[in-house]
């Protein structure tokens, strides 16, 4: 049974930075596309950033490029999206994804499984 397990998220003000943490199991993670992804209230859920954990390759989505890190520990297969300059507008429920099953590796609808979430809150 797959499980993604989000944490690290919090409240903190603008500017400050956070590091979410996804722990996986369940499923073969050395050869999958794994994710990033968010919702704000009354918003759809949206890409951050997608990483291929077979090679490292990166993808980040242009709303938070600069400022947003994907990378990912086999050793311990656990997925990280380390967030700096963080804004008020970053605020948003974060979910990590795996599974991957189609093209659009920022497209929410290409993964098959799903974390909880871990809510990010940024003040002014």
């Amino acid at each position: 049974q797959v499980q993604l397990v989000e944490s690290g998220g919090g409240s903190v003000q603008a500017g400050g930075s956070l590091r979410l943490s996804c722990a996986a199991s369940g499923y073969t993670y050395r050869s999958d596309y794994m994710g990033w992804f968010r919702q704000a209230p009354g918003k759809g859920r949206e890409g951050v950033a997608a990483i291929y954990t077979g090679g490292g390759i990166t993808y980040v989505a242009a709303s938070v490029k600069g400022r947003a890190t994907i990378s990912q520990d086999n050793a311990k297969n656990t997925l990280y999206l380390q967030m700096n300059s963080l804004k008020p507008e970053d605020t948003a429920m974060y979910y990590c994804a795996a599974g991957y099953g189609g093209s659009g590796f920022l497209d929410p609808g290409q993964y098959n499984y799903w974390g909880q979430g871990t809510q990010v809150t940024v003040s002014s």
